[in-house]
């Protein structure tokens, strides 16, 4: 099959989670019945979103040659009120830093992650609008 999720329930709302090897928490807010002692499910979902196409766009502005100083993702989601709850706008700002930017070479490194490559986006597409903006510094 592939990846291998193993998540053990340590007591109240709590997962240690292994994952290819890496081991992390999960568990809910204290105003559910959790202890906050890691993420929460579904905003992990869009720090897997940021990794997802920033790895893309870093990989593709690389072959492009075009250098960047840093490069910042950050996002804001609206998650509807009735159960079950899905994240229905999702926004991306990629925030670069650096000299000599190229707006088209990242415009376009975007795009291919957005629309091809990234497969995070194309699972989180099938029930949230996605709309991204690019900023430079």
């Amino acid at each position: 099959m592939g990846d291998i999720i193993k998540a053990v329930n340590t007591g109240g709302m709590a997962f240690e989670v292994e994952q290819n090897g890496h081991t992390f928490w999960l568990d809910a807010s204290p105003s559910v019945g959790g202890t906050n002692k890691g993420p929460l499910p579904k905003p992990l979902m869009l720090s897997s979103l940021a990794g997802c196409t920033g790895m893309d766009v870093a990989s593709i502005l690389s072959k492009m040659k075009m250098p960047y100083d840093s490069m910042t993702i950050e996002i804001d989601a609206n998650l509807t009120d009735q159960h079950p709850k899905v994240y229905d706008k999702i926004h991306l700002k990629y925030i670069f830093k650096g000299d000599n930017l190229d707006l088209g070479k990242i415009e376009k490194a975007i795009n291919l992650s957005q629309d091809k490559y990234c497969g995070v986006t194309a699972i989180l597409a099938k029930t949230a609008e996605i709309t991204y903006e690019v900023l430079t510094e």
